[in-house]
């Protein structure tokens, strides 16, 4: 620092002033403490309890039982994941062989309901925040390989009580010197049964169970309900609903309605408040002298109500990434261009949980049953046995095109240009090229035997101009 002496004072150079920044959110106020007094500091651990997480799931499973929206968006969301269910595709050199393993891999899928229970995975997913499903071994099944996947509910996954305690087991996992899930415990009662409840559990080996859940937060071991946001915002809905409902019954149970201007002590005709005659249809009467007729105005439902509802559900679907059209049911008022838009984040997701689905559940699944059919003497091909670890891909189903004309107009300029393969194009559709392009082939033979190829037109793809308006 630099001194210098002036009049016989000391003094410093530029004096150096300290900007403090704030953040609002971060202020004491009054208004703010109130706002924020149930904010807190837990872990995730702490925060998730079994407690916690309990509560959230009923109060999440009985409004998707009883709210119409609630359970058409967890379908929805079902439904656009799984659709007619993943399809597998190994990628070794030996194309015949992987054609015979995909297909019997494909039979046990069917014979165990492997889309189906992937789909009820994925409501326990939203509601519960997590899904389980155990690798057993059932020998009534009619394939080979007699792996099953048994699907088990969340509340069953917890610590029995004779083990309360066991520093190594937390919230019904037991995990390794390393933090990695080693075991599982798993009551063979529901703890939701009728009748006495059996604290007996199965002590299930990591690598014989699947468990899928969204990690929000460092140190997250379970699953929290994917429409916690939500519950309060559903609960409202119905309540506005039946509101509404009760006041416009109310008002519709009043047929008529006789009323006076006269002051009391008046001249008109005495009548008994509150009371009731029976009218008769078609029917001409003299009403008494000074009384007059009239109906109640029913008040609701108000043009609000609509309002209120979607924007109530605006709110609900967007923690969860779904385009109000979808969750609503409803594409009025969307135009060709919106409607596109507005799906395309969906989608997105859409592809980002099929992948999270492939790591998580798939892909031990296949490794299940590849180890399986491996112990099966001349069930796999050598190739397949020796490898260590099969290169695979998942394929699920493409989402449709609005306009089938300008996609096929977009896929042709992608090939001419070569910006993409067959191989990316067919992916796009949920298919497998090589399988396309076999048929194709076989198509085209026939096609010559039987001298029809040169009747087959070669259809024209139209190009049109781009419209916003439509």
């Amino acid at each position: 620092m630099r001194w210098f002496r002036r009049k016989n004072k000391v003094s410093r150079g530029p004096k150096t002033v300290t900007l403090r920044a704030r953040y609002d959110a971060a202020q004491h106020t009054t208004e703010y403490a109130r706002y924020w007094q149930h904010a807190d500091g837990l872990s995730a651990q702490a925060a998730m309890t079994p407690e916690v997480r309990r509560t959230l799931r009923n109060r999440a499973r009985y409004e998707v039982a009883n709210n119409s929206y609630a359970f058409g968006i967890v379908e929805t969301l079902a439904d656009y994941l799984i659709g007619t269910g993943p399809r597998l595709q190994l990628r070794l050199p030996d194309t015949v062989q992987c054609n015979r393993v995909e297909l019997q891999f494909e039979q046990w899928a069917e014979a165990v309901r492997l889309t189906d229970k992937l789909k009820t995975m994925r409501r326990s997913y939203a509601m519960d925040g997590e899904a389980f499903a155990m690798l057993t071994t059932n020998p009534a099944l009619e394939t080979t390989v007699k792996l099953d996947f048994q699907l088990i509910e969340a509340d069953r996954v917890e610590t029995p009580i004779q083990l309360m305690g066991d520093e190594r087991i937390n919230d019904g996992i037991e995990y390794d010197a390393y933090g990695n899930p080693a075991f599982y415990y798993v009551l063979k009662d529901h703890p939701g049964d009728m009748g006495g409840v059996s604290q007996d559990y199965l002590r299930v080996p990591a690598s014989a169970m699947v468990h899928w859940y969204k990690h929000l937060r460092p140190g997250q071991r379970r699953g929290i309900c994917e429409l916690t946001p939500a519950l309060n915002l559903f609960a409202q809905l119905r309540r506005y609903a039946l509101a509404v409902l009760a006041a416009a019954e109310t008002a519709a149970e009043f047929a008529m309605v006789l009323f006076t201007k006269t002051p009391p002590g008046g001249e008109a005709a005495e009548c008994e408040p509150m009371d009731k005659v029976e009218l008769e249809r078609r029917m001409a009467t003299v009403l008494p002298e000074g009384w007059e007729l009239s109906q109640v105005r029913p008040e609701q439902p108000t043009t609000a109500y609509r309002d209120f509802v979607k924007q109530t559900l605006c709110e609900i679907c967007r923690c969860l990434c779904m385009p109000f059209g979808i969750a609503f049911g409803n594409f009025e008022g969307y135009n060709y261009a919106s409607g596109r838009l507005d799906n395309q984040g969906f989608f997105k997701k859409i592809k980002n949980e099929q992948a999270d689905l492939s790591i998580a559940v798939l892909n031990p699944v296949l490794k299940a049953w590849l180890w399986e059919a491996a112990l099966i003497e001349g069930f796999l091909p050598q190739a397949v046995r020796t490898v260590r670890s099969v290169p695979h891909e998942w394929f699920f189903d493409g989402v449709e095109h609005v306009d089938p004309v300008k996609e096929a107009n977009a896929q042709r300029i992608r090939l001419d240009s070569n910006t993409t393969t067959l191989a990316a194009e067919f992916a796009r559709q949920g298919r497998d090229w090589e399988t396309e392009l076999h048929q194709r082939a076989k198509e085209k033979q026939l096609l010559t035997q039987l001298g029809l190829m040169d009747e087959t037109l070669t259809p024209t793809v139209l190009v049109e101009e781009d419209d916003d308006e439509e």
